[in-house]
């Protein structure tokens, strides 16, 4: 005997109809319903359970600026034009810079899965997620020295020199540190805030 082919009409209850414009359907309607499906899923259930398991309130990060960005410079090249600036100004050697986390830096687009400090000790290389009044994105840069105070100070390796607020940066800013990163798949959220800013600018 031949199946009778499934259709959105064929189905006899409201969820069974709902379940096949969402799984079989192939329409545009169909398409833009998934994709905030799995959007509201992520924001509302994935991201917090994330933070509860990592111990913060941002678990994934997308990268949207280039202040770490070594444009596709070797580290030889890149620390030939910029290590002077850290070992003059925080004692940092090249080949302490090459045993930091991700010593070549990364770009735009990238993202970072990140985990709460807890009682885990910031040390100079790691890359932290912390966030500064006035700026709409977490700030992720690395860390650069540890003040006697107990304070740290961070900066994007491809910046020409520290922001104000990085000279004395206090734990209770930061959300977590990079513990893994995943290159590109953040672009979407990159060209959200950009055409966020470009809205606003108008």
């Amino acid at each position: 005997m031949e199946d009778k082919k499934c259709t959105y009409e064929s189905h006899k209850t409201k969820p069974a109809k709902l379940w096949h414009f969402l799984a079989h359907e192939d329409s545009w309607a169909s398409f833009l319903a998934d994709a905030l499906l799995v959007i509201l899923i992520g924001k509302f259930l994935l991201f917090p359970g994330l933070g509860i398991a990592l111990g913060t309130s941002y678990p994934v990060v997308a990268v949207v600026s280039s202040s770490m960005d070594h444009h596709g410079q070797g580290f030889g090249q890149w620390w030939f034009e910029n290590g002077k600036y850290y070992e003059n100004d925080f004692n940092v050697t090249a080949e302490q810079f090459k045993s930091f986390y991700r010593p070549n830096g990364f770009v735009k687009g990238d993202v970072f899965v990140v985990k709460g400090l807890g009682s885990a000790k910031v040390k100079a290389g790691d890359i932290l997620v912390y966030t500064v009044q006035g700026r709409g994105d977490p700030i992720i840069h690395r860390v650069v020295a540890i003040n006697p105070d107990g304070t740290f100070q961070t900066k994007g390796d491809a910046n020409f020199g520290q922001l104000p607020f990085e000279k004395s940066l206090d734990k209770s800013k930061i959300q977590g540190k990079a513990v893994l990163w995943i290159p590109k798949i953040g672009w979407v959220k990159v060209l959200a805030v950009e055409i966020i800013n470009k809205v606003r600018g108008l």
